[in-house]
């Protein structure tokens, strides 16, 4: 039996510096949920913060698999723009369905990060360097299913 299917998940927190340490936060964001209202674009700061339920694929990939989600935060540094696709910023109470975070090198080490949703939505940051931290701000609760994607019930 496996570790992970003995004890709970240790709360995540990841520096992220270059793009292979943001595809392991991706990956552990992926189908993350977050309210449009949870977003923060702070100007002044160079900051993006967004607040999110992250769903526990560890945990739902154990020996005995647990369907979990908890609540995170996401923030960028150095953050020169801000752009949003798809998404309405006056609907506090929607919510975005995180797919995928990716980074694209322009002036290194300058570069675009675009966070992905399902249904089109996206916000593209410019930034001076790829600077962000992924961290887990409580213990985890339960839910009742994992999130599946069209592409998997083809197969």
């Amino acid at each position: 039996m496996s570790t992970a299917s003995q004890k709970p998940a240790e709360p995540l927190k990841f520096a992220v510096l270059d793009e292979e340490d943001l595809e392991v936060v991706s990956t552990h964001l992926q189908d993350a949920v977050v309210k449009v209202g949870d977003v923060h674009w702070l100007r002044d700061e160079k900051r993006m913060v967004l607040a999110l339920n992250r769903f526990d694929w560890e945990g739902a990939l154990a020996d005995k698999p647990e369907y979990c989600r908890r609540r995170s935060a996401l923030r960028f540094e150095r953050v020169l723009s801000c752009q949003g696709r798809n998404v309405d910023p006056a609907g506090k109470d929607a919510v975005l369905n995180l797919l995928a975070v990716e980074f694209v090198e322009t002036d290194a080490p300058a570069g675009t990060v675009t966070l992905i949703f399902s249904g089109g939505g996206a916000f593209k940051l410019e930034v001076e360097c790829l600077e962000a931290e992924l961290a887990d701000l409580g213990p985890r609760w339960h839910c009742t299913a994992r999130p599946v994607h069209l592409d998997a019930l083809k197969d």
